[in-house]
């Protein structure tokens, strides 16, 4: 299947020009259930059909690191440039990474093997049709029962109880936190605090077991994107560091082994001027009639008061629909921003009107979000800088 194409669109932005992921053949849900499936677990399908089976098989996800950030920096990142051909089973293409664009959405999307309208966690932030209230999917806070918002199984828990030995390697501050739980938990956690003790555990993981599925992550890139921007020396730095904890895994990997080095979105530098940034708390017009402002500034939820969703709709394409997909709730989902069927619990999560940004932009709120909103660079969106993500590979 071809990749969409991120070019011009028609005027105004309907939900329907979006360029959507590729749920079901290359996106980001699609790589654990076709590892699984190449390791005999049941249930699981091959669905990213370039990626040859493996008997160990390894995922090294690094936060934030977008495909066409990665390409732009090949002297930061000489090793994993490198890798470039090898993406997507040697195609040298790219997955996509889902709507929303945004770490808590991705990791669920990895590793429960659901697209968001499926596994629940939509958003940055989204509205808890039991209590009315916003819940950052990522802080999980406020705190609600993580089984109850997330049920399915993760493709680590199927792999688990099929026999492969299995194991997440990454920050031990990441161990009990509630989005491991739904989506990254099955088999063992193995919690080591620096990038090399991490490499080095899993590659010993990988090498435990006949069958092997193992995960690990680095986040600090992200965290130097959002406080500096991609384009600055700290990122690079970030980049330069990660670039050799990839070559130092993939230099101990055991035989029949493969390590695919991914990431959960890419990220983009939005300038600081009112053209670029539109103050959500500034503006009574995108204000009216507004309960609760979700998302984040490239991928909004807007959840508004009763009868009021139909103007909100309305107010919000006149004032931003160049700018931004602007979509009902019922429109996202049957255009399938959030894939290709939305479960029921799911379905009030999603905003009245679901705001995705087109141009170089953001929807901030400086009162309600003000570190979200002081960040240089972000993510979210449906454009390729976010949804483009590497899944390089190294077999042995």
């Amino acid at each position: 299947m071809a990749l969409p194409t991120w070019e011009d669109h028609p005027e105004p932005l309907a939900a329907g020009s979006a360029p959507l992921p590729q749920y079901g053949s290359g996106s980001l849900a699609d790589l654990l259930p076709t590892l699984a499936a190449g390791m005999g677990v049941p249930g699981q399908t091959p669905a990213i059909t370039e990626l040859a089976a493996a008997d160990r098989n390894c995922v090294f996800l690094i936060d934030g690191l977008g495909w066409q950030q990665l390409k732009a920096h090949p002297d930061e990142a000489p090793f994993l440039t490198s890798l470039l051909a090898s993406s997507r089973g040697g195609t040298g293409r790219p997955l996509t990474a889902g709507y929303p664009a945004t770490t808590a959405t991705s990791l669920a999307s990895v590793g429960t093997g659901l697209p968001p309208g499926a596994h629940g966690l939509p958003g940055y932030t989204v509205r808890n049709p039991a209590t009315g209230e916003l819940m950052n999917q990522l802080r999980w806070q406020p705190w609600t029962d993580p089984q109850a918002w997330q049920p399915y199984p993760t493709v680590f828990q199927l792999a688990d109880a099929a026999g492969v030995h299995t194991a997440q390697v990454t920050s031990p501050t990441f161990e009990h936190t509630p989005l491991t739980k739904v989506a990254l938990s099955g088999g063992t956690f193995h919690g080591r605090l620096t990038g090399e003790e991490r490499m080095d555990l899993a590659a010993g993981q990988l090498a435990a077991g006949d069958r092997s599925l193992v995960y690990t992550y680095y986040a600090e890139l992200d965290g130097a994107g959002h406080r500096y921007g991609v384009d600055s020396d700290t990122w690079r730095g970030q980049l330069m560091y990660v670039d050799r904890l990839a070559q130092r895994l993939a230099e101990q990997l055991p035989p029949r082994a493969a390590l695919y080095v991914t990431a959960d979105h890419g990220m983009l530098d939005i300038p600081f001027d009112e053209r670029h940034r539109i103050d959500f708390d500034e503006d009574w017009e995108l204000r009216a009639g507004v309960a609760l402002l979700g998302g984040e500034g490239r991928a909004r939820h807007v959840y508004a008061l009763p009868g009021a969703q139909n103007d909100v709709l309305t107010c919000w394409r006149e004032v931003l629909g160049e700018q931004f997909w602007v979509a009902s709730r019922d429109e996202a989902i049957a255009a399938g921003w959030f894939g290709p069927h939305i479960d029921e619990r799911v379905y009030a999560r999603i905003g009245d009107v679901v705001a995705a940004a087109h141009d170089d932009v953001l929807l901030i709120a400086s009162e309600r979000e003000p570190k979200e909103s002081s960040m240089v660079g972000n993510h979210g969106s449906m454009t390729a800088v976010e949804q483009l993500v590497p899944l390089l590979e190294v077999r042995t």
